[in-house]
């Protein structure tokens, strides 16, 4: 990377205290929230359609890639948000957009007109609000944490996602089970409430966007360019998109094969979840000490295989009730172990590399072909589960995930030590 791409940093000494940052602590609060919330509705919308609509597969699958399509049009937005000075505006719009969506759920509840187009309309909308909020929430980051920072700042946040994953999934089920799963998604509304009130209490200076050189297309264009062009950027988009494909063919499917074929509560489902998430916690807290200890490219690796790998194993889960719950539980600690070792040093080093007038373009771009590809790996989920059955499908989608990390293995990025090397 020339000086031209991004700021450089020659200070090697320790990253600042991000927890004593009022404005980082109020940002991590209001994320942390909103994780917590949609914890609920990744639980609560799959059994909306398979207890109130008895969706097939195939139709699980469909609403689970409603939620991620509108990932492809963050080229577009990606480079319309680079052009906006007002990024915070735009996440407390994109919080309030979901709020709005996910309200309409048990409204319809009460008035017993939840129908499965309606599931649908609201997979897709929350799903864009979460796209623009990506869009912008990379150029707001950066102007609230230092370079030196970067992992630090992912490794935190990523540890208080794992946390909601650690008790959400539970608390969710309970709420599920006490309230019905429509009701139960009131919670997560009112998270992105919470959320947006706290962005809006974080003072930022946020500087112009620098004079527009070419159109909106031309922009698209830049970010497609500088992401399948820059070695680290593509090998990276390459592992996560290929872990991605598959881990979706299994996430798509899990609430499906967990409730009818190991015939698990909403509760014990995310008992099962909810401690398997411990994982994400400990490997987001280890992530900046494993990348010190044997470099920043390698800890990536590891986390790429450690990620995929146990779903494999899902296929085999049987027995009585505590020993399913116990395997799932087992499992899912294993995988999400890997997932933030992987995800923090990875999206450090994206940011790293990537020119600080690029970053709304850049995600687009990435975000298109990473997330973009979660819609079809859910679609081959369901259709793989409906030919073959859900368990040869589970273990196809954990096998065929560990062949990500071949990406990084072919690149700059598995020599990579420390964002200074970037």
């Amino acid at each position: 990377m020339t000086a031209t791409d991004a700021p450089t940093e020659t200070n090697a000494g320790p990253p600042p205290a991000l927890h004593r940052d009022r404005r980082f602590r109020t940002f991590w609060i209001s994320e942390t929230i909103s994780h917590f919330g949609d914890r609920i509705s990744e639980l609560a919308l799959p059994l909306i359609a398979v207890t109130l609509l008895t969706a097939t597969p195939v139709q699980v699958s469909v609403l689970t890639a409603l939620i991620w399509l509108p990932n492809l049009l963050g080229l577009f937005l990606g480079a319309w948000v680079d052009q906006r000075t007002h990024k915070r505006r735009l996440l407390i719009i994109a919080d309030l957009i979901r709020a709005a969506v996910l309200l309409s759920l048990p409204v319809a509840y009460l008035f017993d007109a939840i129908t499965l187009t309606h599931l649908y309309l609201v997979a897709l909308l929350t799903g864009f609000g979460a796209v623009l909020f990506a869009m912008a929430r990379q150029a707001f980051f950066v102007g609230l944490v230092p370079r030196s920072a970067y992992v630090d700042a992912n490794s935190k946040m990523s540890m208080s996602r794992s946390l909601s994953f650690i008790a959400g999934p539970a608390v969710g089920g309970g709420l599920v089970q006490a309230l019905s799963a429509p009701v139960a998604i009131v919670v997560d509304a009112v998270s992105f409430l919470g959320s947006a009130l706290l962005l809006s209490r974080i003072p930022v200076t946020e500087p112009p966007p620098p004079p527009r050189r070419t159109s909106t297309l031309g922009l698209v264009r830049e970010g497609l360019v500088l992401v399948l062009r820059h070695p680290v950027l593509r090998a990276a988009l390459g592992c996560t998109s290929t872990v991605n494909f598959f881990t979706f063919i299994a996430s798509a499917l899990l609430v499906l094969y967990a409730s009818r074929e190991l015939d698990l509560s909403a509760g014990a489902i995310g008992i099962a979840l909810g401690f398997g998430a411990i994982g994400g916690f400990i490997g987001a807290a280890l992530a900046p000490r494993v990348s010190r200890a044997i470099g920043l490219g390698r800890a990536a690796m590891i986390g790429a295989v450690l990620f995929p790998a146990p779903l494999a194993l899902t296929a085999l889960v049987s027995g009585p009730t505590w020993t399913k719950v116990a395997m799932l539980a087992a499992i899912e600690l294993v995988s999400s172990v890997g997932v933030m070792l992987m995800d923090v040093n990875l999206n450090a080093l994206l940011i790293a590399v990537t020119p600080a007038d690029a970053l709304g373009r850049r995600a687009g771009a990435y975000s298109a072909v990473n997330y973009g590809i979660r819609p079809l790996g859910a679609l081959v989920g369901g259709a793989l589960g409906t030919t073959i059955g859900l368990r040869p499908t589970l273990a196809i989608a954990g096998l065929g995930g560990v062949l990500a990390v071949l990406w990084l293995l072919a690149s700059p990025v598995r020599h990579i030590q420390t964002l200074d090397a970037t």
